[in-house]
């Protein structure tokens, strides 16, 4: 717990109860109120809240006289060892390479005036006009990801609602005679306010990646501001690390594995 976070005691505990009940740690069955107030330092009746809120969740069953146990989804996938799927791995454009479908939910697509910072990324006047798009991308599991992008309206004339909810938005742009050259990315981690948690279905307040990608053309020249929130319990990010350098100075340096070329089937899983 961090007692600095401008979170409620009770919804930290969720927050970490609910990350562990994910990856297994708990096992079938979570500790007593009593065990687990001492753990975290709080009253009973806190952690008892946070206990509430992971029952009306689903994730665990409480009944009185025999404790808070872990509840399985029904017909949730196992593997032979009876450990639970693992989330998604690689960028999002490497989904296709495991096969899995995804769907998108389209909910912002037109021109906007661009603020001072999607001005400044994209190299434009403020105010000058862009094509802003907001889609959620689920798999079976539920929703996965919250995209927002933006691209300079000179680019964005193939760009609409039904385009984006049959295509990835860089193949709309390459259809249009874009060159696509290189991306810059940046990742860190972000709290859901209430329009993200309510896209993604999550409590506000719930832990997200956080993926900002500035898309550059052959040029050199800033043709899409991809800000994307993922959900952590479906997605990871994974790169291979090797060692560089001389003996005495050497650092580790990442390199994402490639994906294999998508088949036609699953494009749309491409962002």
């Amino acid at each position: 717990m961090n007692r600095a976070l401008p979170l409620p005691k009770y919804h930290q505990i969720y927050l970490l109860l609910r990350e562990q009940l994910a990856d297994g740690s708990l096992g079938e069955a979570l500790p007593g109120e009593v065990s687990l107030a001492a753990r975290f330092g709080v009253a009973r009746i806190t952690v008892r809240k946070a206990l509430e809120q992971l029952a009306a969740e689903g994730m665990v069953q409480r009944t009185p006289g025999r404790g808070t146990v872990v509840r399985r989804p029904p017909g949730a996938a196992r593997g032979a060892a009876g450990a639970a799927p693992r989330p998604l791995s690689g960028l999002l454009e490497n989904l296709v390479a495991h096969g899995l479908a995804t769907r998108v939910r389209v909910l912002e697509c037109g021109q906007v005036a661009a603020s001072e910072a999607v001005a400044q990324v994209l190299r434009l006047q403020p105010g000058a006009s862009v094509h802003k798009a907001v889609r959620v991308r689920s798999t079976r599991e539920g929703p996965l990801s919250l995209i927002t992008t933006f691209v300079p309206a000179a680019l964005a004339a193939g760009i609409h609602r039904r385009a984006l909810a049959r295509a990835p938005l860089l193949v709309l742009l390459e259809r249009a005679g874009v060159r696509i050259g290189h991306a810059q990315q940046a990742i860190s981690a972000r709290l859901a306010d209430d329009r993200s948690a309510t896209a993604l279905d999550v409590a506000v307040g719930s832990a997200l990646l956080a993926v900002n990608r500035l898309v550059h053309d052959d040029a050199g020249r800033p043709v899409q501001w991809l800000q994307g929130l993922y959900r952590p319990d479906r997605y990871e990010y994974r790169m291979d690390l090797s060692r560089v350098g001389d003996i005495d100075a050497r650092v580790w340096v990442g390199h994402e594995p490639p994906a294999p070329t998508p088949p036609r089937t699953a494009r749309g899983a491409l962002s």
